[in-house]
């Protein structure tokens, strides 16, 4: 009767070692799954867009991008290029807008 405990434990234990591993793993996000942005991050630079504008509002003000990169992902997430800036879309709205570093000569 115990050897047949011991050996009901192990097969059970066995079998449930996978769906385990495959846990911990699933809720792991993937490279640029997701752009997170905090609510209460500053949003102090009055030059670049802000969080929840449209694509159309982006245009609208500051005109065409030199570059645009198409969705990647899901959520999809697009980036458009302008000169000194990048804003990030998830879908239609924008989630984030970083500046460009500038360069300083160095003496």
């Amino acid at each position: 009767m115990t050897r047949i405990f011991a050996v009901s434990t192990i097969i059970i234990a066995a079998l449930l070692a996978p769906a385990t591993a495959f846990a911990d793993t699933a809720n792991t996000p993937m490279l640029a799954e997701a752009v997170i942005v905090p609510k209460d991050q500053p949003q102090g630079r009055a030059n670049v867009p802000g969080r929840g504008m449209t694509m159309e509002q982006v245009q609208r003000r500051w005109g065409k991008p030199t570059n645009q990169l198409g969705a990647v992902g899901e959520p999809p997430i697009s980036r458009w290029v302008y000169d000194g800036f990048t804003v990030y879309f998830e879908r239609r709205a924008v989630i984030h807008a970083v500046q460009h570093a500038t360069q300083s000569s160095s003496t």
